[in-house]
């Protein structure tokens, strides 16, 4: 029978750097430790429910949202826990986060915003009207333009209703005849 052997050659100076990165000091030194994880939020936690046990917070069901804006940010939470004690002006919104803009929220959330968010609605009415320019802006003056002859017209001093609207036949009535003026001479 064979025997099959394996020779493993490792870098030499690969295997001392390795070494001398485990030291925190010189030669002779003690190497380090292996670092512990320190797990501090269950201690932050357990802290925090502690403090608001003392204060008195009282659990508030049944919110299904809570919205916290800031500036163009809104920061939601869904179904989260809210508790509060009103005599220590203190709230607690505990859930999961989710940061978002405020114009994706916008058509949901309009009646929750309040007179301080009134300037950050004027910057996305502006926003808006700067994006669309040919969007529903453009579009909005062109139904305008078409269902102009259905309006009333305006009056400048002096004139009548029946002189107006007069004016405004005559034009439609010579751009009617000058097709028809065409047709005539083509054939």
């Amino acid at each position: 029978m064979q025997q099959l052997v394996c020779v493993v050659q490792m870098n030499v100076d690969k295997l001392k750097k390795m070494a001398g990165a485990v030291r925190t000091g010189g030669k002779g030194s003690v190497r380090r430790k292996k670092k512990a994880v320190h797990k501090t939020t269950t201690t932050d936690d357990k802290r925090l429910q502690s403090t608001l046990k003392r204060v008195g917070v009282n659990t508030i069901p049944g919110i299904e949202e809570v919205n916290i804006f800031k500036d163009d940010v809104v920061i939601q939470f869904q179904n989260p826990k809210v508790q509060a004690s009103i005599a220590a002006n203190t709230w607690v919104v505990s859930g999961t986060p989710q940061t978002k803009k405020l114009q994706d929220l916008l058509p949901t959330i309009i009646n929750q915003l309040g007179p301080d968010n009134l300037d950050n609605l004027r910057r996305l009415a502006e926003q808006f009207q700067k994006q669309m320019p040919g969007g529903e802006a453009g579009g909005a003056s062109i139904g305008a333009a078409q269902d102009d002859d259905d309006d009333v017209p305006e009056l400048v001093p002096g004139e009548t209703f029946e002189e107006a609207a007069e004016e405004k036949k005559e034009p439609e009535a010579k751009k009617e005849a000058e097709p028809e003026e065409k047709k005539e001479s083509s054939s």
